[in-house]
Parts: C-alpha cells; structure tokens; sequence
C-alpha cells in the first residue's frame, strides 16, 4: 500500500472497503507497521496488539469477501487510549501504580467500535490518570507530535492526537475529564467531539465520575462524527448514560451552517491568549459570517474564571482512588500530578459542597446563554505549542496543571457537547485549535458548525509539514 493511505479519511476507506478495492488486512498491516516504526520517535502506543489485531482484520475480510452485512467502520484500524478498557491486556492509566492491571471487560465504547468492525490495533499513551494535558507519565515517557517533534501533541490523549495525526490510524478513541479530546487536537491539527456528558458511556467507573466524556479524535469532523455514531448511546453500565435516540451527526457534518447564531469570545472574560492565537480565531470568526451565520463577539462568558471548581471535583476524584498510592508509594507517581492531588485530598465538606452547587449555578448561567445562541466559538487554547516535557507554558507558571488551559475545563462543568477542529497555523507553522460549543445535547450543531468551516479552508491546510 502507498502513503496515500496513511492521510485518505476514514469515510474514504470505508467506501474501499465495502467495494473491495481494500483490504482490512492491508489497511491493519500498515497501521501496525507505521505504530512500529514511529514508536521510537513518537511514542504513541502504550501496547501495540498486534496479533489481536491481524486476527480480527481477517475476520473482517473474510466477512466483506462474503458479501455480510458490514458494520459502520468495518475493516478500519483504531486505537483506544490507556484511560479505557480493553478485555484481557494491561489497564494502566499512564501510571506505574497500576502498570499490572489487567482489565476484565471492554470499555463500551471499545466493545462498540469491534461490533462495528473496527479493528483496534493498540493503547496509545496517556499523562498520568489524565491528570496532565500534555504528553507524558512516568510509566510511559514522552510522547511526541508528529508536526514538530521537538514539542508535546498535548494531553492527555496524547498518543491518540500523535497516531493520528502521524496517520497510524484514521481516527482513535480518546477520553476528555477537562479538555483531553480537545486540546490535543489543537496541537496536533486535529478534529475532536466531546459528546454531550453521558452520551458516550463510561464504563468501569472513572476516576472522575462526573466529568469524564470518551470522544474521537480524527483528522475531520466527519470522520469523528463516523467514530462517534459508532460508539455513542445508552449502556445500562455508566449511571449517567444519556437515554433516547443519538442525534445524525453524520447527516448534519453534510449541512449549512446559514443562519446559525454565533457567539465568538476570544477570552471568556479571563484568559490570556497569545497574539497568533486571537488572529487565528479571529479569522475562524469571520469564515462563520462568510457562511451565513450571525456572529456577535462577546467578551465576557463567565462572571469568574471556573478553574476552581474544576479543580476541586477533578483532582479530589483521581486522588481519593489514588490515596493508597499518595500516602504509601507516592514516588511512583509523576511527581507534579502527587503535588496537585494532596491538597484537592484536604478539602472540607463544606468547602467541596459549596463547589458543587456553584457548579449547578454555572450550567444554569450557560443554559441562559445559548438561548440566546446556537454555539459559542473561542480558541482552544492560549498557546499553540509547547515543548515536550514541559509542564506548563512560558508565561503562565501561575496557573496549575490543567487551570492554563482556560478554555476547555468549563464545558466539562457544564456537562454540553464541545468539538474542535484546526483554526489555522501560528506563524510557526504550528496548528491552532478552533473550540465549537454546542447547546446541551446538541452534537448535531457542533459537528455541523464544525464540518462547514472545514469545507471552507484549503485542502490539507491541518496536515503536518514535518513527518515522524
């Protein structure tokens, strides 16, 4: 097979598939031959499973040569992050403390996407418990992005962004407790799709039971659409499944946005883009009125910068299932993730309550908002890359682990669909990440504001211009 393949879009591949013109079998070859050989310079698997993966790709040309009944990305290669649970291999969530664990069942998403006949080809790497949105853990080192190796594909999917990114896979699965979809693809010039909270279940219990999403990450928002209809809908499982039909998001990546109203906030009120940032999305901006939508800036989202209270659900959840391990074999731990997560173990009762219900006041506030609005567009993030092995970006050493974000978290929060897709490069030729907000179990509207401004840019404009 040629290097076409590596970049063709899963929508793409599954027509060849269907038609005969590919073989599951070539296509996972491939997928296993460049995870390979990328691995020493990327390092985006965890595990790498292949001779799982060649039986079921057998599998699945054996059924299209029959002429079966095939499923939604049937003969297509995935990969599944280490946050998830794949039957029979190791489950370690990027840590050391967990390097023996084996889980015993398929996460749903997992289960579903095999059920559909996708072929899962590996693990791909995770910061620690997903505590961190970069790419890196004790357990399994530095990940790499493949558009300049020198810097991270961000986090915590961060092997998911790089494998795609590197075109391992055409999509993978990942998960996002606070931007862990989103803003690895802003790095990386990826699309991603956090699906409206429990829409996608959740299963064995998260660490962070109330904020956790599992989500695709692709290389357009119609090939995440595809990933997503494949896995997303009711398990009986996660408590907070969402009931009741998934919307078309495949139908609706086809759509016009005209009409559409557009909230544009560069900021939310608190942020601290930087310069090429706000360019970038300005000019996204300005592509949603060449389409037809109404755009009104809006300064201010938030009264106040919600960081806080993500911070106190989010690392009290990994630190109460982490206590063992804080209290009696802390070094085996990334030493920042151990920093963050003792104090989130110290809150008072009082004090954690009085975050929750200013959490429900927070949804209430964005429920009022997007009355007013079909979505909300901002960045994703307020650099457009940062180096490997960093913790945090130049300038903003005062934010915590995750808090420099500033975009991302509010939406885990709020619980409503948020996709993101590439804005453009930095005068760096590194890409920057668009954020669409939907309203709450709206996935259709993000996937279809999303896809339109994709239609509207030049071809391969979200493609690296430095190879793995």
């Amino acid at each position: 097979m040629s290097a076409e393949f590596d970049t063709l879009s899963a929508t793409a591949l599954r027509t060849l598939v269907a038609r005969r013109d590919v073989s599951p079998v070539e296509l996972t070859r491939r997928a296993l031959d460049r995870a390979i050989a990328t691995q020493p310079t990327l390092n985006a698997f965890f595990l790498i499973l292949e001779e799982e993966a060649m039986a079921a790709a057998r599998v699945a040309e054996d059924a299209v040569m029959k002429g079966a009944p095939l499923g939604l990305i049937h003969g297509l290669p995935f990969s599944a992050k280490d946050l998830m649970a794949v039957k029979g291999v190791r489950y370690a969530s990027g840590s050391r403390a967990m390097a023996d664990n084996i889980a015993e069942v398929d996460a749903p998403a997992v289960e579903r996407a095999k059920a559909q006949g996708g072929i899962l080809i590996g693990k791909t790497t995770t910061s620690e418990f997903g505590c961190k949105p970069i790419g890196d853990s004790p357990l399994t080192g530095i990940t790499r992005n493949p558009w300049n190796l020198a810097m991270t594909p961000g986090g915590s999917s961060a092997g998911a962004a790089a494998s795609v990114a590197a075109g391992i896979t055409p999509f993978a699965l990942g998960t996002d407790g606070g931007g862990s979809i989103r803003i690895p693809c802003a790095f990386s010039g990826l699309s991603g799709l956090k699906g409206q909270f429990g829409r996608v279940p959740v299963w064995p219990t998260s660490a962070t039971p109330t904020l956790a999403h599992v989500g695709p990450i692709a290389r357009s928002m119609s090939d995440a659409a595809l990933l997503f209809s494949a896995v997303a809908g009711h398990d009986r499982r996660d408590p907070f499944a969402v009931a009741g039909p998934v919307p078309d998001v495949m139908g609706a990546a086809q759509a016009s946005v005209a009409g559409m109203r557009v909230a544009y906030s560069p900021t939310f009120g608190y942020a601290r883009p930087a310069p090429e940032v706000i360019a970038a999305t300005d000019r996204a901006a300005q592509t949603f009125e060449a389409l037809g939508c109404h755009v009104e800036q809006v300064d201010a989202v938030f009264d106040t910068d919600p960081a806080d209270l993500w911070t106190a659900e989010f690392y009290a959840g990994v630190g109460t299932r982490l206590r063992d391990v804080l209290e009696n074999r802390r070094a085996l731990l990334d030493p920042a993730v151990a920093d963050i997560l003792m104090p989130a173990l110290g809150q008072e009762m009082k004090s954690y309550y009085a975050s929750v219900f200013a959490r429900y006041a927070l949804r209430e506030k964005m429920r009022l908002f997007f009355e007013r609005y079909d979505l909300l567009i901002s960045p994703v993030l307020p650099v457009s890359a940062l180096e490997a092995g960093r913790n945090l970006p130049e300038g903003l050493e005062d934010r915590n682990l995750v808090s420099w974000v500033f975009y991302t978290y509010p939406f885990n929060l709020t619980g409503q669909p948020a996709g993101a897709v590439c804005a453009g490069l930095s005068p760096q030729g590194m890409p920057i990440g668009l954020q669409i907000v939907g309203r709450s179990y709206c996935e259709d509207d993000v996937v279809r504001a999303a896809a339109a401004f994709e239609r509207a840019q030049p071809p391969g404009y979200n493609r690296p211009s430095a190879g793995a």
